[in-house]
């Protein structure tokens, strides 16, 4: 199982390319039109801030992993936030990085539309597009994911 950890890490870093990509093509019409035969420019900033949520979640995985605690469905992504605030509250883990990692996980729940699970029992969600967000959230999501990523990565190597 300590080794699964890997495994999460390169998931992580596979969101963290993937949001940096989406972004680059959010920004070049010529990319959009040349590569992808998208004749109107469109943006796909909430994308990026998805990807870049999920390297923060992949990254906690990885280190909640290696630690040997699993986290699963139902609820994976709560119980994996509240298992990694656990290493924060006992120091183990910078403030910071929970802080990057909650503001995120607000994010992406309010941007794109990932809603509370229902009331009924089953832990299901409710997944609603809403309109495009902006370049900057989007920026900043890349930089605090990419922070995260190298702050974890670190802490896993050790």
């Amino acid at each position: 199982m300590v080794l699964d950890y890997k495994l999460y890490l390169e998931r992580s870093e596979n969101e963290l390319k993937l949001a940096r990509i989406i972004f680059k093509i959010s920004n070049n019409n010529k990319i959009q039109l040349n590569v992808f035969n998208i004749a109107e420019p469109e943006t796909y900033y909430s994308s990026v801030i998805s990807h870049s949520y999920f390297s923060i979640f992949y990254s906690a995985k990885a280190y909640l992993t290696k630690k040997r605690i699993l986290t699963k469905a139902p609820e994976e992504h709560r119980k994996t936030f509240e298992e990694f605030k656990k290493f924060v509250e006992k120091g183990e883990i910078d403030l910071e990085l929970l802080k990057i990692y909650k503001k995120l996980l607000v994010r992406a729940d309010t941007l794109l539309g990932i809603f509370s699970r229902e009331k009924k029992k089953r832990g299901h969600f409710t997944y609603k597009t809403l309109p495009q967000s902006n370049k900057e959230p989007a920026k900043e999501s890349i930089e605090r994911a990419r922070t995260f990523f190298k702050h974890i990565y670190n802490l896993t190597q050790s």
